[in-house]
């Protein structure tokens, strides 16, 4: 049996907690709080963040980063984006020489704009193969209720790829690999921009057809900003796109969605971080991903229409896909 570390007890560390649990996998899940890893511990619950949901008797937790990463096969980093560097530095120094480490964020840190994948190989100083990510349309609960779905894993390494794909699959959760790991990062990051955008349509009251167009000309924006960062193109219609798109932009579950769609009903940003339970990570990410398409030369409209929502300076109103261009007569092209 495959031995994993899970750090991060939030919704989405619970969940693939129980995913690789389910996969056959001797699951340790690292909780900051005692009172988290008391009750998953005692109950196999978590009601903090996943409710009506029974965890595996295989998945473990404990609040000693020391005792759930000695000797395990594998670790999943769950926590948010902001803090994955001050989680890393006491991580440093306790993994095997060839133990694989997997990113499940979709965020870029705020001060340096680094991929986590990056972030994790600059602190930890791993090689680049022994670093794996995974994203797709990742809705926590509906995974946790063993809904089917499906998700790309992806490394530099194929072999590393492959390996963690196979810990990770099972009945409910199934997994395909690839090797952009740039492109599969970005399209997990972009997508929480683009349901934020859609989120404000919703909550100021517009209809389908913007929302549709919102996400569509969103896609467009995503895919030319991730191409120029390196991404194959082919990677922003697959899974870890267009796939968590998707469900990211139309889903109530999503907490970009939530965000967006209380910006839409007037409240502030500060208002909106104080309501949000869990970390919303397109509204870190949209600061840094602007100042990346700047020193790239790419346009991002929407998301500029976004980063004004945030600060106050546009009217939630006035977000719409018509605003997505300075041609009078644009092309889709």
């Amino acid at each position: 049996m495959t031995t994993v570390a899970v750090l991060g007890a939030g919704s989405w560390g619970t969940t693939f907690a129980k995913v690789l649990a389910d996969g056959g996998a001797d699951v340790r899940l690292w909780a900051r709080r005692d009172e988290i890893a008391r009750e998953i511990n005692q109950t196999h619950r978590n009601t903090k963040y996943l409710q009506r949901v029974t965890l595996p008797l295989s998945v473990t937790a404990s609040t000693s980063l020391e005792d759930t990463l000695d000797g395990v096969d594998e670790v999943y980093l769950s926590v948010p984006s902001q803090v994955l560097r001050s989680v890393l530095e006491n991580v440093a120094g306790k993994l095997g020489d060839a133990v694989p480490v997997v990113s499940l964020m979709k965020g870029v840190e705020r001060a340096t704009g680094l991929r986590m994948s990056q972030v994790i190989r600059e602190v930890t100083g791993i090689d680049e193969s022994r670093i794996a990510v995974v994203s797709g349309p990742n809705l926590a609960l509906e995974i946790a209720k063993e809904e089917p779905t499906a998700s790309a894993v992806s490394s530099t390494s194929l072999e590393t790829a492959v390996t963690i794909a196979a810990t990770c699959h099972n009945d409910y959760f199934t997994t395909l690999t690839n090797t952009d790991v740039i492109g599969t990062e970005f399209g997990g990051v972009l997508k929480n921009l683009i349901a934020v955008a859609v989120g404000i349509a919703d909550g100021v009251g517009y209809g389908d057809n913007t929302k549709a167009s919102i996400i569509t000309r969103g896609l467009a924006e995503l895919s030319a900003f991730a191409a120029a960062q390196g991404a194959k193109p082919e990677t922003m219609w697959g899974l870890a796109g267009l796939g968590d798109l998707i469900a990211t932009c139309e889903s109530p579950l999503s907490r970009n969605n939530t965000a967006g769609r209380l910006l839409g009903q007037g409240y502030s940003f500060e208002m909106v971080i104080r309501q949000m339970d869990q970390t919303a990570e397109g509204l870190s990410s949209v600061d840094p991903i602007l100042t990346i398409a700047a020193a790239t030369g790419v346009s991002m409209p929407i998301v500029s229409q976004v980063q004004q929502v945030l600060k106050g300076t546009l009217d939630p109103r006035e977000l719409a896909p018509h605003l997505a261009t300075n041609s009078a007569i644009p092309s889709e092209e």
